[in-house]
């Protein structure tokens, strides 16, 4: 092997590498760089960072919130949903499970859509690039995307509900209270890890939306 051909060999190495590297680190730091207001709690502490939120079981996504016991399923097992920005069509919201690498998750002890209170689903994220509109794994790795103004319908018990944005901001994963009931209206809250791609997955993003009244 010639020594023109191993320089050659290093230097496509050292780019696939600085490619690989690039992809994973970037996605990051864009998103906090741009990310949502921290609402609730100001700072970021230390037992906020463990291994139980990177998890695909909603149950350990906020502290002292609902337990594995309490994600059993009512008369309606599941319910679907679309985000026309996102690309995603007719995803499945599970109620009553918690693996998140299979569906969407309805919270437990949250309002159903279409009825006063706020409605509450989890969705998994990783690396933006790896993103796919029908991967649950992914689904929600492009939700910090959505803006004020951009529509959510939610297929519920053969009624479709429309929903629009109307804010969006982050938590950490002892917040809560974010999971609260509102009886001025009725909302519905996607939630997931951010930032996507980190394997901490040290806060929430929150992405609240108003029904649209018929």
């Amino acid at each position: 092997m010639s020594v023109r051909f191993r320089r050659v060999f290093a230097f496509i190495n050292f780019l696939s590498g600085s490619t690989i590297l690039f992809s994973v680190l970037f996605p990051i730091i864009s998103y906090e760089l741009t990310a949502p207001p921290i609402l609730i709690s100001p700072i970021v502490e230390k037992d906020s960072f463990n291994s139980k939120a990177a998890t695909t079981k909603a149950s350990t996504w906020f502290e002292g919130g609902a337990k594995k016991e309490d994600f059993v399923a009512p008369e309606v097992k599941y319910y679907t949903m679309s985000i026309p920005k996102l690309g995603i069509d007719g995803a499945t919201v599970a109620i009553g499970g918690e693996d998140l690498a299979k569906s969407l998750i309805h919270y437990p002890g949250t309002a159903f859509p279409g009825k006063v209170g706020n409605s509450v689903i989890f969705g998994h994220s990783t690396l933006p690039i790896f993103f796919s509109p029908t991967n649950y794994k992914s689904i929600f790795s492009t939700l910090p995307k959505l803006e004020k103004g951009d529509e959510i319908t939610v297929n519920y018990d053969d009624i479709t509900y429309k929903y629009i944005v109307e804010t969006k901001f982050e938590v950490l994963p002892k917040d809560i209270q974010i999971l609260d009931q509102d009886k001025d209206g009725s909302y519905i809250s996607l939630i997931t890890c951010v930032p996507p791609g980190d394997p901490r997955k040290p806060r929430r993003l929150v992405v609240r939306a108003r029904l649209v009244p018929y």
